[in-house]
């Protein structure tokens, strides 16, 4: 029973989206495409356990979500052309399953480039994708985004009607309009990972961004940030592991054992950032990243390349997490005093105001100094203002350590 279910659950994974992208390229349907992936699964789950996996578990999948599709369009007596299309969807019993190329891989492009098109408000790209791409179910993509299951069920209704009275085509734009569009879709991707590695967000979410993310990159090789957003995504997540402590709370980078990093994920890591030959944002966070991970203890790290790689960064992409990192990193790289400069830079411009994690640099900036007692007083003062609660107990910890 447990071997099927996780066959079950190896299968979707792999076979899920490239059943929905194609009975939505065929039908032009995307709640029966959905429909129609989501029972072929339920269907294996009830006879996987008494008649065992079959050989090919994606092209059984996509049998069944065919005849269930053919089942409804021929009792909703949809055209003849739509039948005969879908007839010849999925090769007969005991050939293999098409390989990845030709259809499989423009449908499965066709999809993601949907779902993450710029006629839909970010958060419901964010949605769509997870639902439609990763067969996540509604409640769980609710939970994510903090909003009632009601809610996003109608939010995705609104989503899929968009796409169909806008007449948003489903492809993959090229030339130009690919340039424009990808970085939207690697937009997405940060996004859905961010939620999912951040202090109190789901880790399932952001190893569904990885999966994406390598599905991506197979699919679009010759795309250089699309290597870089991968490589990034693995080496921040190889540390997830070593993010908490026993009891639960989170341990900055000095303080992690770097044997419970995941050191696979390291090497693949950096293998994808090896193909990148370009200075966008993606590669630039990756570069970091991997001066982090490839250091051996923290005193081993590479801090004056982060502080340049920063100084890049912002000069591309600027954000206020960008300029509180930069602070920290030439706060490493050329000392604490080097630091609070360019933190006083950064908030010069109003964009930092009231920020707590502002007030936590300055506090390890000041710790650094030697003024332990401000610099507990402005750990206490980030961690009134912050709203994760892990980040609010670590905040309070670093205060209580530097409170005499």
């Amino acid at each position: 029973m447990v071997a099927a279910a996780d066959a079950v659950a190896a299968a979707s994974a792999e076979a899920y989206p490239r059943i929905v992208a194609t009975l939505i390229r065929v039908t032009g349907d995307w709640a029966l495409a959905e429909d129609c992936a989501q029972e072929a699964l339920a269907v294996a789950l009830e006879r996987w356990p008494g008649d065992g996996v079959p050989a090919n578990p994606g092209g059984w999948l996509m049998t069944v979500a065919r005849n269930r599709a053919v089942d409804v369009l021929r009792r909703a007596a949809v055209e003849r052309r739509k039948l005969h299309d879908l007839a010849v969807l999925t090769p007969a019993d005991g050939q293999p399953e098409p390989s990845v190329g030709g259809d499989v891989v423009d449908d499965r492009l066709k999809l993601i480039f949907t779902c993450c098109h710029p006629a839909l408000a970010i958060e419901a790209r964010v949605a769509l994708t997870l639902r439609t791409v990763c067969g996540v179910p509604t409640a769980a993509i609710a939970r994510l985004l903090l909003v009632s299951e009601s809610t996003m069920t109608r939010r995705l209704t609104r989503a899929r009607t968009r796409i169909a009275q806008a007449g948003i085509p489903y492809r993959v734009p090229d030339g130009p309009a690919l340039a424009e569009r990808l970085p939207g879709v690697l937009a997405v991707l940060y996004l859905l990972f961010t939620r999912g590695y951040e202090a109190d967000g789901e880790p399932a979410f952001a190893d569904e961004a990885i999966r994406l993310a390598r599905l991506l990159d197979r699919l679009m090789p010759e795309q250089s940030e699309v290597a870089a957003l991968l490589a990034l995504f693995l080496l921040q997540h190889s540390r997830r592991d070593a993010r908490r402590d026993a009891a639960g709370n989170l341990l900055t980078l000095d303080r992690q054992d770097r044997r419970r990093w995941d050191h696979t994920a390291i090497a693949e890591g950096l293998g994808a950032l090896a193909r990148v030959r370009h200075d966008g944002p993606y590669a630039w966070q990756a570069r970091i990243a991997a001066c982090h991970a490839t250091a051996g203890s923290a005193e081993a790290t590479d801090w004056p390349a982060i502080a340049r790689a920063y100084d890049a960064l912002a000069g591309i992409r600027p954000s206020p997490v960008v300029a509180l990192n930069r602070a920290v990193a030439h706060g490493y790289a050329h000392g604490p005093a080097a630091g609070l400069t360019v933190l006083d830079a950064a908030r010069a411009g109003g964009g930092l105001d009231d920020h707590p994690l502002a007030v936590a640099v300055e506090a390890d900036l000041v710790a650094r100094q030697g003024d332990r007692l401000h610099a507990a007083t402005l750990f206490r003062r980030a961690a009134a203002a912050v709203g994760s609660a892990a980040e609010r107990r670590a905040l309070l910890g670093r205060a209580v350590e530097l409170a005499p």
